[in-house]
C-alpha cells in the first residue's frame, strides 16, 4: 500500500493480528465473524489495503475487544 499513513495502518494490522493469535483465530474464522473475505482480512493485517472504520469496528467486535485497542501502538 503505497500511502502516506502506511505505518499506522501497519500497526493497526499487527494489533489485529496480535488479538487474533491470542484467541487462537485463523484468518478465516476472524474474517468471517467480521463479515469480510480472508484475503482483505490478510491485507488489512499486513498493511497492504487500508478499510473503513466500520470494518475495524467489525473487526474489534469479532475480537470481542474494545476498538480502541487497535489503536494502541507499541513502541
Amino acid at each position: 500500500m503505497k500511502n502516506r499513513n502506511f505505518d499506522v495502518w501497519l500497526a493497526i494490522g499487527l494489533n489485529i493480528l496480535h488479538y487474533r493469535k491470542e484467541q487462537g483465530m485463523t484468518q478465516i474464522q476472524l474474517a468471517e465473524k467480521a463479515n469480510i473475505s480472508r484475503t482483505y482480512m490478510q491485507k488489512i493485517e499486513t498493511a497492504a489495503s487500508s478499510c473503513t472504520l466500520d470494518t475495524l469496528i467489525d473487526i474489534a467486535e469479532a475480537l470481542n475487544i474494545p476498538l480502541k485497542k487497535l489503536f494502541e501502538f507499541r513502541d
